[in-house]
C-alpha cells in the first residue's frame, strides 16, 4: 500500500511539483470556498427583491470588497509573522461569526446591518485561503510553480463558482434563499476544520519574519515602492478578476428580467462558466510553463478578457435568449479569466527574498478586484447604462494586457536565490 501511495504522490510531484499533502489541503481549500461561493450568484437580486435598490447592493458587495482587499494583504504578511495555520484558523473563526449577522441583519432588513456584517466577514475566506496559496509557494518545485498555482486556482474556483453556483440551482426550490444561505455554513465549517488538520507544519520563514514582526509588515507596505514590478503585477492581478466579481452583482438582474432567463438557467450560465474557468486554470498553468507565463497573459488572459467581456454582453443580446450560445460565450470568458494564472507563479520571482510581501502584492490585487468591481458597476450604471459597464471591464483588460510589457521581463533581479541553473528556469518559463 505504501507504495502505490508513493507513485501517486510522484505522479502529482512530477505534474505539479508538489508533495500529497499540499494537494489535500487544497482540497479543504475547495470545500470552504464552496460556503463562500453559495451566495455569489444570487445575493445581489435577492437582497433587490427585498426592497432595496441595484446601488445600495452593489454598496453591500463594495464595503465587502474593501475588507477583503485589506484581508488578502494581511493574508501574505501574517502567513509570514505567524504561520499559516493560525491565519487559516482566523479567517475561519470570522467568517463563521459574521456571516451568522449578517444572516440576521437579512432576515430583518436591516440594511446597516448587512453592510457591517458582510463587510467584516471579507475578511475570512482571505486569511483562510490566501494564506495557504503562500505555504504552497514554499512548498512547490519552482520550475512547476505555475502548475501548482493553476491546480490551487481550480480549487478556488471550483468551489466558489462551479459548485458554489450549481449548489443553490437545486436548493433554492427546497430551502428557499434563507435556508441556503444558512446552509452554507455547514460547508465551511468542514473545510475549516479539515483544513486546520492538515496544515499543521508553518511555511519556511527566515529569522526576520519570526523575530522581527512589525518589520516584516513594514516590508508588505514598501514593497509597493522598492519594487515597481511588483506592483504592475497587483495591477494587473486586480484588473484579472475585476469584471468577474463586478458583472455577477448586475448580470442575474440583466438576465433574469431583461434576456427572459429564469434564475435556475442563470445560476446554470454562471456554473457552467465557473467549470470552464476550474478546467483551465490547470491548462494555463501548464502551458504557461511551457510556451511562457507572459505570453498567456498578455494574449489569452488581457485581451481574451477584452474580447470575450464584450460578446458576454453582445452575444445573448443578438442571440434572443440562446440559452446554449450563451453558456458558450460564457464558458469562453471563464476560460479568459483563468489564463491570469502564471502571474501567481510570477510573483514570487519578482522578489525572491520577500516571497511573502509579494504574494501579499498578489492577494492584495485579488481582494481589490472584489471591491473595484462592484464600485465600477454602480459608477458605470448609473451614469452609461450596463453597456458602459461591459466597455470599462473591455478597456481595462485591454491596459492589462499593455502592462505585461513593464514587469514580466527576465531579468537577473527576478531568479529565486540559488545556482545559475535558476536564472535559466526563469528566461525559459516567463518570455
Amino acid at each position: 500500500m505504501s507504495d502505490i501511495v508513493k507513485l501517486k504522490e510522484n505522479v502529482i510531484y512530477r505534474i505539479f511539483g508538489m508533495d500529497g499533502k499540499v494537494l489535500w489541503g487544497f482540497v479543504s481549500v475547495f470545500l470552504f470556498m464552496v460556503g463562500d461561493g453559495v451566495e455569489q450568484a444570487f445575493l445581489s437580486k435577492y437582497i433587490v427583491q427585498l426592497g432595496f435598490s441595484i446601488e445600495q447592493s452593489a454598496t453591500v458587495f463594495s464595503v465587502y470588497g474593501i475588507t477583503l482587499t485589506i484581508a488578502s494583504w494581511l493574508a501574505g504578511v501574517l502567513s509570514q509573522v505567524w504561520g499559516t495555520r493560525r491565519v487559516m484558523f482566523l479567517g475561519f473563526v470570522i467568517w463563521v461569526v459574521f456571516d451568522v449577522g449578517f444572516l440576521l441583519g437579512l432576515h430583518d432588513k436591516n440594511y446597516a446591518l448587512m453592510l457591517v456584517m458582510y463587510g467584516l466577514r471579507g475578511f475570512g475566506y482571505p486569511l483562510f485561503a490566501f494564506s495557504f496559496i503562500v505555504w504552497v509557494t514554499y512548498r512547490s518545485q519552482r520550475s512547476k510553480l505555475a502548475s501548482a498555482m493553476g491546480l490551487f486556482w481550480f480549487m478556488f474556483a471550483g468551489g466558489i463558482g462551479f459548485v458554489g453556483s450549481y449548489y443553490p440551482s437545486f436548493t433554492l426550490s427546497i430551502f428557499g434563499y434563507m435556508g441556503t444561505l444558512w446552509s452554507a455554513i455547514a460547508w465551511i465549517l468542514i473545510g475549516g476544520v479539515w483544513g486546520l488538520l492538515l496544515v499543521n507544519d508553518p511555511p519556511e520563514r527566515t529569522p526576520r519574519a519570526s523575530k522581527h514582526a512589525i518589520r516584516e509588515f513594514t516590508t508588505g507596505v514598501t514593497i509597493l515602492w522598492r519594487q515597481p514590478r511588483v506592483t504592475v503585477g497587483g495591477i494587473v492581478r486586480t484588473i484579472n478578476t475585476a469584471a468577474w466579481y463586478g458583472l455577477v452583482v448586475i448580470f442575474p438582474v440583466f438576465f433574469t428580467t431583461s434576456l427572459h432567463f429564469t434564475t435556475s438557467q442563470w445560476l446554470q450560465i454562471w456554473g457552467d462558466q465557473s467549470i470552464s474557468n476550474m478546467v483551465f486554470n490547470i491548462i494555463w498553468g501548464i502551458v504557461g510553463d511551457k510556451i511562457g507565463w507572459r505570453n498567456v497573459i498578455k494574449w489569452f488572459g488581457g485581451l481574451g478578457c477584452a474580447l470575450t467581456t464584450l460578446l458576454y454582453y453582445y452575444g445573448p443580446v443578438a442571440l434572443h435568449h440562446n440559452f446554449w450560445m450563451t453558456v458558450v460565450i460564457a464558458c469562453l470568458f471563464g476560460a479568459c479569466v483563468s489564463a491570469f494564472v502564471p502571474l501567481s507563479a510570477l510573483m514570487p520571482y519578482l522578489a525572491p527574498n520577500e516571497r511573502g510581501a509579494a504574494m501579499g502584492v498578489l492577494n492584495l490585487g485579488a481582494g481589490l478586484s472584489n471591491f473595484i468591481g462592484p464600485v465600477l458597476v454602480a459608477l458605470f450604471n448609473q451614469i452609461f447604462g450596463l453597456v458602459g459597464v461591459v466597455w470599462a471591464f473591455a478597456i481595462l483588460y485591454v491596459i492589462s494586457s499593455f502592462l505585461t510589457h513593464f514587469f514580466l521581463q527576465p531579468t537577473r533581479e527576478m531568479a529565486p536565490a540559488g545556482t545559475g541553473s535558476a536564472q535559466r528556469d526563469v528566461d525559459s518559463i516567463v518570455t
